[in-house]
């Protein structure tokens, strides 16, 4: 009789771009999961200091899946500093749970480091995380880095990478081909196709940007590792009547850009949407521009996102999503903190409406591979084909 492999992912806290996953495990039926949340239920209601504001994603997170909140007992709780999550049950609940293999989501964090050193040889270590070497410095830290990374890697079986830059990464700490496998950074690509015409259209006259004027988009944390000043700076420096920027979010730059906007009527401002907000929002728009200087821009999800809605993209070479993503087909990919590109590359992209149509198209056509299925797919083959 076939018994149903077991997998205990270990995960801190609901994710709206990882619960879909869960989900579709589940719905499959292929391989049985649990879902272990070490933040802890605290997690459901948490303040986002890039946003600077208790976020709660109005989709729902929890649904359709097996999961255990684990208790954390770290004096600061959170998934910003090593020792947030701490969780002295964790291997136990795992163990119970009598998982055929482990998935951890994320090594830098007390508890998921002790899983992976825990579970090495008694089960199949899986591994997810998103890094890349865009950032990498040279000098004796480097070295250190590099040494402790190694030694980390050597607790993980297997990497599920998202995308060449993840698998670069891992490949310098000490991965071998076979133990990566391709599980795109993905989001829901059907959500975000289906037509809001009518609520975009809204939208834009709301905030007084003509039917037919060109809209640049920024959406996501007005914080300095995403260089939303530089994209400003270009627009003003653009000074072209029939183009207007909007940025949607909010965050520490938040009075610094809308200071320097001033009263510049092809300007505006509108606070974080939620989730169910998000496809009007990128269907509002002509050109999405994601400008990160890093560090830390390991991939940028909003790029999928713009790219399931049609829409032309122009990013900075410091998105780890750049390589995989953009060509000169569906946007441009400029130098990271160089006006003068991502000035040029939008008066290229602005002045030419058929151009953006037919970058817009691509878009929607590159990204459809970039989705859930391929990933729920990646690990359960994982898995099933894991001697018992």
């Amino acid at each position: 009789m076939y018994k149903m492999k077991r997998l205990a992912i270990v995960t801190t806290h609901p994710i709206q771009y990882y619960a879909p996953v869960f989900k579709l495990l589940n719905h499959r039926g292929i391989i049985s999961i649990k879902i272990f949340y070490t933040w802890g239920d605290s997690a459901i209601n948490k303040h986002d200091p890039g946003f600077n504001r208790q976020i709660e994603w109005d989709i729902p997170l929890l649904d359709g899946y097996d999961y255990e909140w684990v208790k954390n007992t770290s004096a600061q709780p959170g998934s910003h500093h090593f020792n947030g999550i701490v969780n002295p049950e964790l291997i136990q609940q795992i163990n119970l749970y009598k998982a055929d293999a482990v998935l951890v989501f994320g090594w830098a964090y007390h508890s998921h480091l002790k899983v992976l050193r825990y579970f090495k040889n008694k089960v199949p270590v899986y591994f997810r995380g998103d890094s890349t070497l865009l950032d990498q410095q040279t000098g004796i830290r480097s070295v250190l880095k590099s040494l402790f990374l190694k030694w980390v890697y050597r607790h993980i079986d297997h990497a599920f990478y998202v995308g060449t830059n993840n698998r670069a990464y891992f490949k310098k700490y000490g991965l071998g081909d076979e133990q990566l496998s391709f599980a795109p950074h993905a989001v829901d690509n059907d959500r975000f196709a289906i037509n809001h015409d009518t609520e975009a259209a809204a939208l834009r006259k709301s905030l007084n940007i003509p039917a037919d004027a060109v809209l640049i988009l920024f959406a996501g944390k007005l914080e300095d590792k995403k260089a939303p000043e530089l994209l400003l700076n270009a627009f003003i420096r653009l000074n072209t009547p029939d183009t207007h920027l909007l940025f949607a979010g909010n965050g520490p730059l938040e009075i610094v850009l809308k200071q320097k906007a001033g009263s510049n009527p092809n300007i505006h401002f509108t606070d974080f949407k939620n989730q169910s907000q998000m496809p009007v929002l990128y269907q509002a728009c002509d050109i999405f521009c994601l400008p990160s200087k890093g560090p830390d821009e390991t991939w940028g999800l909003a790029v999928n996102e713009a790219m399931a809605c049609s829409k032309a993209v122009i990013i900075s070479d410091k998105c780890g999503c750049a390589i995989d993503l953009v060509t000169e087909n569906n946007g441009i990919i400029f130098k990271s903190e160089n006006i003068d590109e991502i000035t040029l590359g939008l008066k290229k992209m602005i002045t030419n409406g058929n151009l953006l149509t037919e970058m817009g198209k691509t878009s929607g056509l590159k990204i459809k591979d970039w989705d859930f299925e391929h990933i729920a797919a990646a690990i359960e083959t994982k898995l099933i084909n894991e001697k018992s």
